[in-house]
């Protein structure tokens, strides 16, 4: 059986996007593969966060977690803080990367933008956390978006350095899984940027926890066009907003586009629209009344963070022993 290693930052309101581009995936894999699913709280300080808001938005992300499907006693889920191994294993990966493999990140550039000399080195550098994340357990597949591939390269290029650079076959070279429809979720103000809790605007996205009369309110706000739905997918080239909520349609009621667009080609938006509101509130709305509820008993939450963190270390501290054997570190 594959290991598989994932991660979500604990930044805010869990939205449709995180749904559909990550949780709904790690759900159908739990049962055919070894899962370790991870609140990475050490990325989320690479910008700044309040204190006071961190531990309680690892609480929110857990119960996202497990209120979507993932059972915590199958799976291995707890916060990357917990783990001290991943901060060690981060320094001996920033002496085995190169810096023009990191000057080639996007997500730095775009993150950074024109302030890039008052960035952070942690934002700078976290693509090597994030490959001692993975590394870290010899995850054998990792499910990323598209806008992570490029991260997964990097970790793919570590884990070959490593191996050549000390005689060793330590490290399996992860492999991307990439899913099918909505994978990369865009704003519902404008379908040319991707679904964001950054966006200063509420109703450009969905969160995991609003409820039917939000949802729907949303939905009908939605940008859209003036034209009827095509009947062919070729049909949305030129059109992001129609393209956007006919894969969010696709991917919640488990369909190919091509099939959205031939139950709804030639029809108004204000139909379709009345159809996606359905089946967004039919799959969301029982995932956030549980994470209210699991929200509203955090000691059950810090439980299952720290029976996962303590899963976390028997696997990952043995490897990381082997590292330091590998490097030549005194151990004593």
């Amino acid at each position: 059986m594959g290991r598989i290693f994932s991660g979500i930052q604990p930044t805010g309101d869990l939205h449709l996007g995180n749904y559909l581009g990550a949780l709904r995936n790690w759900v159908a894999l739990q049962n055919d593969y070894e899962c370790i699913y991870c609140i990475v709280d050490l990325h989320a300080i690479t910008v700044w966060q309040d204190p006071k808001n961190l531990a309680q938005s690892t609480r929110e992300v857990t119960a996202g977690l497990i209120a979507s499907g993932l059972n915590p006693k199958n799976n291995v889920i707890f916060n990357q803080s917990a783990v001290p191994a991943h901060a060690q294993l981060a320094w001996v990966f920033n002496c085995v990367a190169r810096l023009g493999w990191l000057n080639r990140m996007i997500q730095f550039k775009e993150k950074a933008g024109k302030q890039k000399e008052n960035a952070s080195v942690g934002l700078y550098s976290y693509p090597n956390l994030m490959a001692a994340d993975i590394l870290l357990y010899k995850a054998t597949h990792v499910p990323v978006g598209e806008d992570q591939k490029q991260h997964l390269e990097l970790a793919r290029d570590i884990a070959h350095k490593f191996n050549s650079d000390y005689g060793t076959d330590l490290f399996p070279v992860p492999q991307p899984l990439i899913f099918g429809e909505a994978t990369r979720v865009m704003s519902l103000k404008n379908g040319s940027h991707k679904m964001s809790k950054s966006d200063p605007s509420k109703n450009s996205r969905i969160n995991m926890t609003d409820g039917p009369d939000e949802i729907t309110r949303k939905i009908k706000k939605a940008t859209s066009d003036t034209e009827l739905l095509p009947d062919d997918v070729k049909g949305l080239d030129g059109r992001p907003e129609a393209a956007n909520l006919m894969g969010i349609f696709a991917a919640l009621s488990d369909k190919k586009i091509s099939e959205v667009c031939t139950e709804f080609g030639g029809k108004q938006f204000s139909v379709f629209k009345g159809e996606l509101i359905d089946v967004a509130v039919s799959v969301l709305g029982p995932i956030g009344n549980e994470m209210a509820r699991l929200v509203a008993d955090p000691s059950y939450l810090d439980g299952v963070l720290k029976a996962g963190s303590g899963r976390a270390k028997a696997i990952s501290e043995p490897i990381l022993a082997e590292v330091y054997d590998t490097v030549g570190f005194l151990r004593t």
